[in-house]
């Protein structure tokens, strides 16, 4: 059962890098959540107020924490493990839906500062041209479905647009050079199969009720658009989702999102223009929902609002780790904590073995690292020559993967 601690001015309730499962209530007193910066290297301070919740992200995730909270006066503290948390609160949407909107909030702030890293222009696009621009990206990467699905989708968000000829002859362009891809392909099927995976959230999806939510997609094809209104949200069924960014022209990969997950839940919640482009990669099968049904979807069934929060948990420890990767300066250190970071996204069993494979390409530590991949297969030919890795078509072997991690170490305690 939750209990009620007290503790002393200047103690300390958990420290940074520290692992539990407890999430804690501030009931009295005054508690501080100090962090680092990951662009900056400078000291973070977080007031927490009597009424709130500290350390659910960490717990409901399964991660180190992020900061240590340490109490200013003599505090009263409600400390729950992941199980009593769930039994206590699942059922009080209030509380959950406060704190998807918080996560929300705390995930697109992360998706900003990974913009201004990669020096995105800042100015504010309006959602149209926004849209165009994502259109033009895939146009230029010779993905000419996607980039057609996106002129369809302004077409019919913006029926009215001035352009509207202009990306009315696009979008015929674009379906044209698609199907002549398509010819050149001697009719070869490069459509995937479907992923089932065993995510946790599809058993809560399971029942014939849901079946009209249902949608399928081919590959390449755009679920949702960055810029685009967000009025839907979808869990993936089966197959994967790629998300990418549209940035000074091109497009960089995100994430590959699995069966099991959310996407676009972000602008449900806050009423936002979407922050990425969605697309299938492969054959996909979704559950799309829409912001009038979100709120009776959470409310009959509360364990899916607890789904979303574990899940919105591990998405801003997922974004944050990558931009760590972005704000590093240094490119061999940046590249070699790609590798590190894969190595925390896939450990394996037998800890003492310090060489690591990983079905990546020269393209991928580019898209990870924020880098072209031309200087990705530059600086990764300069790893092969010291013997560091092995790079193969379609993987690379790490020979020593803590060489990496001093390499990312050194670095971190020298550029402040």
């Amino acid at each position: 059962m939750p209990k009620a601690v007290q503790f002393s001015r200047g103690s300390i309730i958990y420290f940074s890098g520290e692992t539990d499962d407890k999430v804690f209530i501030l009931q009295q007193g005054v508690v501080i959540l100090t962090s680092v910066d990951i662009e900056t290297g400078l000291t973070v301070t977080e007031q927490v107020k009597p009424g709130e919740f500290f350390g659910v992200k960490s717990s409901l995730g399964h991660f180190p924490r992020e900061e240590t909270a340490t109490t200013i006066t003599d505090s009263i503290v409600v400390s729950m493990n992941v199980q009593e948390f769930e039994k206590v609160f699942s059922s009080n949407q209030q509380v959950i839906l406060k704190m998807l909107k918080v996560f929300s909030g705390q995930l697109r702030q992360i998706h900003k500062k990974t913009e201004s890293v990669l020096n995105k222009d800042p100015i504010e696009i309006n959602p149209l041209m926004g849209m165009f621009n994502v259109a033009k990206s895939f146009y230029e990467d010779e993905q000419f479905r996607s980039c057609a699905d996106v002129c369809l989708k302004i077409l019919t968000r913006f029926p009215n647009a001035s352009n509207k000829e202009e990306i009315a002859r696009f979008y015929a362009d674009a379906k044209l050079q698609d199907e002549r891809k398509k010819k050149m392909a001697h009719g070869d099927d490069v459509s995937a199969q479907p992923d089932m995976g065993n995510g946790g959230a599809l058993s809560q999806f399971s029942l014939p009720a849901f079946k009209r939510f249902a949608k399928k997609y081919e590959p390449g094809q755009v679920i949702i658009s960055e810029f685009e209104p967000g009025d839907c949200f979808y869990l993936i069924q089966a197959g994967q989702v790629q998300l990418v960014k549209c940035v000074n022209g091109s497009t960089k990969n995100l994430d590959i999102l699995k069966p099991g997950e959310f996407f676009g839940e972000m602008a449900i919640l806050d009423n936002s223009p979407r922050s990425a482009t969605c697309m299938a990669a492969g054959n996909v099968e979704c559950l799309e929902f829409n912001k009038e049904n979100f709120q009776l979807l959470i409310t009959g069934n509360p364990q899916i609002a607890l789904v979303l929060l574990k899940l919105f948990c591990k998405r801003i420890y997922d974004q944050k780790r990558r931009f760590r990767v972005l704000a590093i300066k240094d490119i061999q250190a940046k590249i070699a904590d790609v590798f590190v970071m894969q190595d925390e996204m896939n450990p394996v069993s037998n800890l003492v073995e310090k060489s690591r494979k990983f079905y990546i390409t020269a393209s991928d530590v580019a898209h990870w690292a924020g880098i072209s991949t031309d200087e990705a297969r530059e600086e990764l030919m300069k790893f092969a020559e010291k013997r560091k890795i092995e790079i193969h078509e379609n993987y690379i072997v790490v020979t020593n993967i803590m060489e990496m991690k001093r390499l990312v170490d050194n670095h971190s305690t020298s550029r402040f």
